[in-house]
């Protein structure tokens, strides 16, 4: 608890926060601006542990929902959209239940994620133009806000259980990183260690949530456990092997240089792995 209060005073968490306006946005705007947009800062805070007390992001809470809950009850910041983004939802409902946002229209975006659920246990953000099959990217954040929902307001409701081991048994076929129809690597960019990750999918993102939720090691994980350990370096530490291109407030972290964030994920995940 002392040194989550230091979020909010000093480092990175500190140096966020005073970029948002007076008006409760970050760079003004509410998603498209990536990565300095209010949900990703949000986002990021979230990951950094800030408290949950805190008031500048609880202000920030009240205006990603006012202005972002649609008439389908998801999240839909876009004028062009007719319908919510299931990535977008999946993030916010992770944003809000974090920071325990107890307003009625956040138990809807969790009735809105459900029904979206795809017959092959996963999300696509595409499946409104005809997608059929799910992906990496929205399975997973989706799956990470179901789970900040269910720590913050429902402890194992079965509806709730279902649908996340439903999702995690799609990315399990997968091996966490494969494609279901040829076996090869489905997109390069999803073995590499990256922070911060924003919407994309990775390896070590995947693991560590399969790790928090503990719903049981398996087998299809020893691929992606085994990369993790090969990427281990000099001094047993993990490198910042990239980040996505976009705008950030400032640089966290040096590519190719030894990251923070990248080791406390791998230690984690290789210490419940050989438990």
């Amino acid at each position: 608890m002392r040194e989550r209060n230091k979020i909010s005073k000093v480092g990175w968490g500190a140096k966020l926060l005073s970029y948002q306006n007076e008006n409760g946005l970050w760079a003004d705007s509410l998603y498209s601006r990536k990565w300095i947009s209010t949900t990703y800062s949000m986002f990021l805070l979230k990951n950094f542990g800030l408290m949950q007390s805190n008031k500048q992001a609880n202000k920030a809470c009240s205006i990603l929902l006012d202005k972002g809950f649609y008439k389908d009850e998801g999240i839909n910041y876009f004028i062009n959209l007719k319908h919510s983004e299931t990535c977008v939802t999946g993030m916010i409902l992770s944003i809000l239940s974090y920071f325990l946002y107890d307003d009625e229209r956040v138990h809807r975006l969790v009735s809105h994620l459900l029904n979206q659920q795809m017959k092959d246990g996963g999300w696509n953000c595409q499946s409104y133009s005809g997608a059929t099959h799910s992906s990496f990217h929205t399975t997973l954040l989706v799956l990470e806000g179901l789970w900040e929902y269910e720590k913050s307001f429902v402890n194992n409701l079965s509806e709730l259980r279902e649908a996340r081991q439903r999702g995690i048994e799609f990315l399990l076929q997968h091996r966490l990183f494969r494609s279901h129809k040829t076996g090869k690597v489905f997109d390069s960019k999803m073995t590499r260690l990256t922070f911060p990750s924003g919407w994309r999918y990775d390896i070590i993102r995947a693991l560590d949530y399969i790790r928090e939720v503990d719903e049981g090691k398996d087998e299809r994980m020893v691929e992606a456990i085994n990369i993790i350990i090969k990427k281990r370096g000099i001094g047993g530490v993990w490198l910042m092997q990239s980040r996505p291109p976009g705008k950030l407030f400032f640089e966290m972290e040096n590519m190719g240089e030894p990251s923070r964030w990248n080791t406390l994920r791998a230690l984690r995940i290789l210490k419940w792995w050989e438990r």
